[in-house]
């Protein structure tokens, strides 16, 4: 089965706050099993335009990647995010050869 992924682009404007963010999505995230490949990393950009931080986390499938974002705990912590950061989030299915 292939996994899900968020890959997250990112502005913060506000470090102290999306601290707080970061530990209010720590039990969501531990919850679905959520694996971070990618976090906080400066983007090399080739093409195109990007927010300074690239996030991107790996689920067990699409639909655990789905039902953390959709789970109230990750909402709780998305509101903190909000306030403090822009940028993007999509998720994704991953590619199962």
């Amino acid at each position: 089965m292939p996994k899900g992924y968020w890959i997250a682009n990112v502005d913060v404007r506000d470090a102290e706050v999306y601290d707080k963010y970061r530990a209010a999505n720590a039990k969501p995230f531990a919850d679905f099993g959520a694996k971070f490949l990618v976090r906080g990393a400066t983007p090399d950009v080739r093409e195109g335009t990007s927010h300074p931080r690239i996030v991107v986390i790996e689920f067990a499938s699409l639909a655990d990647a789905v039902a953390c974002y959709e789970s109230d705990g990750y909402q709780a912590a998305k509101d903190i995010r909000s306030s403090v950061s822009d940028g993007n989030l999509v998720i994704v299915e991953g590619y199962d050869a």
